[in-house]
């Protein structure tokens, strides 16, 4: 016993000398050009979506359409505990160490040469937190020593990434009055932008940015027309109009257009772009007019906070699509001349290219199969809208109650949600992970009230189709044509992942890490995770090899508010593992 004892401590210390010696050599400290040049750098990922622009594009190579079926399991890192539900993050790697959110509001730093713990934090939450869609965290960002995240009950956190301490908090927004956060924030030129969640809870959206070493507020931008802008501490003008232009009455006080998703930055541009959610409430009768700034892509100057131009892609939202969905920058040539625009995929069905550098329309297109909601877009992109197919108005009905029901496509859950697509810039394809679903929606009359749900509305989720309801599209920005597809029977809820290696990864909720060939769509690699994959893959090179990671833990939206389809997907297990994957050694590679 006493040998064996012994042997335990020694383990132990070898163990702690391991550690200590990893984190002394990661000493470098990410600076905001390692930040611009992220896509290009790739022996590490430090931003989220691999670059600023969120192209999650890799100019690796070595996985390749040939070599990909030697790809194998390192190791797997589990969340532990009972914790293990609704995995959404991307993991970030630096100097040999992986940061990770897990549910919860938890961050784990892993030796990416071993899979082993170097520290781990958990966020203290109250127990009245108010996640609309399931307890998740999409990532961290890095910055100087600092690893930084946001938590459930609205705060931003700075630890130190080589201890796990904190060295800064800040409380972001009321998490009682409905409040959260769970996006991974990000760093432009020294400062933290974040959004917030809480779109259910009639509370009012806003991008922030505060000094990322201190900590300090350095301007907050609401996105409901009407309120104050702060710039330093003082007023910065109002969002783009007077209270009321676009709303009724006091409706803009609790306006929704949460910022839930988080944002993307264009160096070219200079320009911030987020989106915003939904207007609040649901109920479109009790709120007439655009309802500015919901629904909306908005271009944001990251020095002040000024709202450079916005375009709002469902004006009088009354089926909940949300317009967070990421925006992502990239060019292309029309003829002799290069085209600086940006892409993004909505959840109410239409695919649009706009012109970054102002915000105007370039072309529009739909990505999914059914669309009844609008006719089509107009040449400014606007919706032309098919009225019978909003939900009835309940104070024209017998009973007050409940408004006229309609069957609207796509479902609230749209046609793509928060699970970020890849552009290759090898194919000049966007790869959107997408769902065809409808649903059945109606209205109720509702009020508001201070952390309480803000929706005045009902509905029942259904799939379109027997054989599937997830489809990966590849498609081409220029035309609006779909390339290639890959049907798959659960709802796609995970991030894509494009490689100068010809493939596209993602994962799917029957928890198959999977690879296509970027130009046909054939599918090269699967693996089994052991549970569904809903978060977002990397790739980084390391000693002269090329790693693949991988978060797996079924959960978010789709098991919550998924109707009918949420009886299809309810055998699916909770998990919450990080996979790392690599090709075998030249040597081991030659044997074979």
């Amino acid at each position: 016993m006493k040998d064996q004892a012994s042997g335990l401590r020694g383990l132990a210390l070898t163990s702690l000398v391991a550690a200590m010696t990893l984190a002394g050599a990661a000493q470098a400290k990410v600076t905001d050009q390692d930040i611009l040049k992220d896509q290009a750098t790739a022996q590490d990922v430090v931003s989220n979506g691999l670059g600023p622009r969120a192209q999650r594009y890799s100019p690796l190579a070595r996985v390749n359409g040939d070599t990909v079926q030697d790809l194998r399991a390192v190791w797997a890192f589990s969340f532990g505990g009972e914790k293990q539900r609704g995995q959404e993050s991307q993991p970030m790697v630096k100097d040999g160490v992986m940061y990770v959110t897990g549910s919860y509001s938890r961050v784990f730093a892993i030796d990416v040469n071993t899979g082993d713990e170097l520290w781990q934090y958990d966020a203290r939450l109250p127990e009245n937190i108010m996640p609309c869609c399931d307890v998740i965290n999409r990532g961290v960002a890095l910055y100087d020593d600092l690893v930084i995240f946001g938590t459930l009950d609205a705060k931003l956190v700075a630890l130190n990434k080589d201890t796990g301490k904190t060295v800064w908090k800040k409380k972001v927004a009321d998490y009682k009055a409905g409040y959260s956060i769970s996006a991974a924030p990000m760093v432009v030129k020294g400062k933290v932008i974040t959004g917030v969640s809480g779109g259910e809870f009639g509370i009012v959206g806003k991008v922030e940015a505060y000094d990322a070493k201190t900590g300090k507020k350095v301007w907050t931008r609401p996105t409901v027309e009407g309120h104050m802008g702060y710039l330093n501490g003082k007023e910065n003008g109002i969002t783009g109009g007077e209270a009321g232009k676009s709303w009724p009455g006091d409706l803009w006080k609790s306006g929704g257009a949460a910022t839930w998703l988080g944002g993307t930055y264009d160096p070219d541009t200079d320009l911030l772009f987020f989106g915003t959610g939904n207007p609040a409430p649901w109920n479109s009768h009790l709120r007439p007019g655009d309802n500015l700034y919901s629904s909306s892509r908005l271009a944001i100057d990251p020095d002040t906070g000024k709202i450079v131009w916005h375009f709002q892609t469902t004006p009088h939202d009354g089926w909940d699509y949300d317009g967070v969905n990421e925006l992502i920058a990239f060019d292309y040539k029309d003829g002799d001349k290069t085209v600086k625009a940006a892409a993004t995929a909505d959840r109410n069905g239409f695919f649009y290219v706009l012109n970054r550098t102002n915000g105007d329309f370039i072309r529009g297109f739909p990505f999914v199969d059914k669309i009844n909601w609008a006719k089509g877009l107009d040449e400014s992109g606007r919706p032309i809208l098919s009225e019978a197919n909003r939900p009835g108005n309940p104070s024209e009905s017998t009973d007050g109650k409940k408004g006229k029901t309609v069957v609207a496509a796509p479902s609230f859950l749209g046609g793509k949600n928060w699970m970020p697509m890849a552009y290759s810039q090898d194919t000049g394809y966007f790869y959107v992970p997408s769902n065809e679903w409808e649903m059945d929606i109606w209205n109720e009359p509702t009020a508001y009230k201070k952390g309480a749900a803000y929706l005045g509305a009902g509905f029942t989720i259904k799939p379109i189709n027997e054989e599937y309801i997830g489809v990966l599209r590849a498609i081409d920005p220029k035309t609006g044509k779909e390339v290639w597809r890959y049907k798959n029977n659960a709802p796609l809820w995970g991030g894509v992942l494009a490689t100068a290696g010809g493939l596209v990864f993602t994962g799917n909720p029957e928890g198959y890490l999977m690879a296509f060939d970027a130009k046909t769509g054939e599918m090269k690699y699967r693996f089994n995770t052991g549970s569904g994959i809903v978060g977002s893959p990397i790739t980084w090179e390391q000693d002269g090899e090329q790693y693949l990671s991988i978060v797996s833990g079924w959960g978010g939206a789709v098991p919550l508010w998924g109707g009918e389809v949420a009886k299809r997907v309810k055998h699916l297990n909770q998990g919450g593992t990080v996979w790392t994957f690599k090709l075998p050694a030249k040597d081991e590679m030659a044997a074979r």
